[in-house]
């Protein structure tokens, strides 16, 4: 069976309604941003550039931070589903999260 592609901003009906998109990261970075987008492993991909280094998990929270504010929602919101260890990430966001139908209106004008 294929697997699934992180589609950006569209919902992926599966056991609930999710909207999961690919992300690349930049840790390291002079200061956390959203960077537009970028072709990769995953697809159509964010590139979020964020200041935390790359261990401990650090970039990880600084990346769920970074989005929740540039999508409107809480950064707890936001889970990584893929690739907790590497640069290339499916972050998941609830349909059923507060703000879900505008975080996907903003997703869509990130990319």
């Amino acid at each position: 069976m294929p697997r699934r592609q992180p589609v950006p901003g569209r919902y992926d009906r599966g056991v609930s309604d999710t909207l999961r998109f690919a992300v690349r990261v930049r840790p390291g970075a002079k200061r956390d941003l959203v960077d537009g987008s970028r072709e990769g492993a995953l697809g159509t991909a964010l590139v979020v550039s964020v200041s935390a280094p790359a261990n401990d998990g650090k970039a990880n929270d600084a990346v769920r931070k970074t989005l929740a504010e540039a999508l409107g929602v809480r950064a707890r919101e936001l889970v990584i589903v893929r690739g907790r260890r590497s640069r290339d990430k499916v972050i998941e966001l609830s349909a059923s999260a507060a703000g879900a139908a505008d975080a996907a209106e903003r997703l869509t004008a990130l990319y």
